[in-house]
C-alpha cells in the first residue's frame, strides 16, 4: 500500500509484536511442541459446551446487559465470597470482561491521568505497562529477585512518591510462578493506608497454588479489599483462553469508573457464553480440583526435566515452570528459545522479554498446562539439548 500522506507517529514507539506471539508462530512454522504461549492443549468439560449449545438455540444471542449476564454476576459473587469472606454486590461491584487482558486495561485507562505513576513489580507481563503508558501514566519497576522471587515491601515503599496512582500487582505471578503471602498484603496494607493509592491485583491463576498453600487474595483483606480491583479469568480456571471471558470486582466508587470505560471499549461480552459459565459455576469442584489437577502435572513436568540439563526453579503457582539453562549454554536466551524450537522442536518464552532492560538470568518458561503425553514428548526432547 502507498505511504500515508502524513506521519503516523506510534503511541508506543518501543512495542512491537509479542513474544508470545512471535514464538507460537515460530512453534506452528516448525511444528514443534508449543509450551510457549499459556494455553491448554485439551478440552474443557463436554458439558460447557453442551451449555453453550442450549443458550443458543434457546435464542439468548442478543447483546447482554453492559455489566454481565446477572446470573453470572451473582455466581461470580458468591464464588468469591465463599473462597475470600468478602460480599461484593453483583448490581454494581461486578462487571464481565473481554478477559483478564481487556480487565486490566479498563481499570488502568479508568483511574490513571497523564503524569501518574503506576509501580509494576519486573519481571512483569507485557500488558501491563503499555497500557500504562497509554494513559498517559509512567511505571515504576519494583524488581523481584530470584530463584524465590519474593518482593522486597521496603524496596518497593522507596518507589512511593506523591504521584503514585496505583500498584498493579500479579499472584499466582506470571511468569516466575512465585505467591503472595499472608505477610505480603498486610506489608501491602501497611504501605498504602493512609494513601489514595489504588491495588490492581491480577489474580487470574487465583485457583492453581501447590503444595497445600491457599491463594492470598486481597479480596480476602478487607483493608485492601476496599480500594482495590480484583480481576479473574474464565479461560484460566475452565480452560478455554479463546473465549476471552474473565471479570473485574472493586468497591462501588472504583466500578463505576471502570464502567465509564468499560462501555465504550467493548460495551458487554458474549450472551451465551455468559448465560453457559453461570450454569456450569453451580459445582465448585470445578475450580477447586484445579489445584490439584496442575500440581500433577508440574510434579510429571518437572520429574521429566531431570533427564535434561535445564534446571526447575520453584513453582508455587500457575502453569508456567521456569527453567535455568546455566548449564547448558551462554547463549541469550531469546536466542536459545529460538534454537530449541527449530532445532529439538520445543518452544519456550525467554524470560528476558519480560523485563525492560532484557536482563538476561538465563532462564525460560514453560506453559506445563498440557495433556501428559505432550510433556512427556517435551522433556524427551528437551533432554536432547546440546
Amino acid at each position: 500500500m502507498p505511504l500515508l500522506p502524513f506521519p503516523a507517529e506510534s503511541r508506543l514507539p518501543g512495542v512491537g509484536t509479542t513474544i508470545f506471539t512471535v514464538m507460537s508462530r515460530l512453534a506452528a512454522e516448525c511444528g514443534a511442541l508449543n509450551l510457549s504461549q499459556g494455553f491448554p492443549d485439551f478440552s474443557a468439560e463436554p458439558a460447557l459446551f453442551d451449555r453453550v449449545s442450549h443458550h443458543m438455540h434457546a435464542g439468548s444471542n442478543q447483546y447482554a446487559p453492559m455489566a454481565g449476564v446477572p446470573a453470572l454476576r451473582e455466581a461470580i459473587v458468591a464464588r468469591s465470597e465463599a473462597l475470600y469472606g468478602t460480599r461484593y454486590d453483583p448490581e454494581h461491584e461486578v462487571t464481565v470482561t473481554a478477559g483478564g487482558t481487556q480487565a486490566i486495561f479498563t481499570a488502568v485507562t479508568a483511574l490513571t491521568r497523564p503524569g501518574d505513576e503506576v509501580i509494576v513489580l519486573e519481571p512483569v507481563y507485557d500488558s501491563y505497562v503499555p497500557a500504562i503508558e497509554l494513559a498517559g501514566g509512567r511505571a515504576i519497576r519494583a524488581s523481584l529477585a530470584p530463584p524465590s522471587w519474593r518482593p522486597d515491601w521496603a524496596a518497593i515503599r522507596r518507589l512511593v512518591s506523591p504521584r503514585t496512582r496505583m500498584i498493579l500487582l500479579n499472584s499466582p505471578h506470571n511468569p516466575t510462578g512465585s505467591v503472595f503471602t499472608r505477610s505480603d498484603l498486610d506489608a501491602l496494607a501497611d504501605l498504602v493506608r493512609g494513601t489514595g493509592i489504588v491495588i490492581l491485583s491480577d489474580e487470574v491463576y487465583e485457583h492453581i497454588v501447590f503444595d497445600g498453600a491457599r491463594h492470598e487474595s486481597v479480596s480476602r483483606h478487607p483493608e485492601l479489599a476496599a480500594r482495590s480491583f480484583v480481576i479473574g479469568s474464565f479461560g484460566k480456571t475452565f480452560h478455554v483462553t479463546g473465549w476471552k471471558v474473565g471479570w473485574a470486582l472493586a468497591p462501588r466508587a472504583l466500578m463505576a469508573e471502570f464502567r465509564k470505560v468499560h462501555q465504550f471499549v467493548v460495551f458487554t461480552v458474549n450472551t451465551p457464553v455468559q448465560l453457559a459459565l453461570a450454569d456450569f459455576m453451580s459445582e465448585p469442584r470445578r475450580w477447586l480440583e484445579l489445584a490439584a489437577f496442575y500440581g500433577r502435572k508440574r510434579d510429571r513436568f518437572r520429574d521429566g526435566l531431570g533427564a535434561t540439563r535445564l534446571v526447575p526453579l520453584p513453582c508455587a503457582g500457575t502453569y508456567f515452570q521456569l527453567a535455568s539453562y546455566a548449564r547448558v549454554s551462554d547463549e541469550p536466551d531469546t536466542v536459545l528459545a529460538e534454537r530449541l524450537t527449530r532445532e529439538i522442536g520445543v518452544a519456550s518464552i525467554p524470560v528476558s522479554a519480560f523485563f525492560a532492560d532484557g536482563r538476561q538470568d538465563r532462564v525460560l518458561r514453560f506453559c506445563f498446562a498440557k495433556s501428559d503425553e505432550t510433556l512427556d514428548r517435551a522433556c524427551e526432547r528437551l533432554a536432547h539439548i546440546t
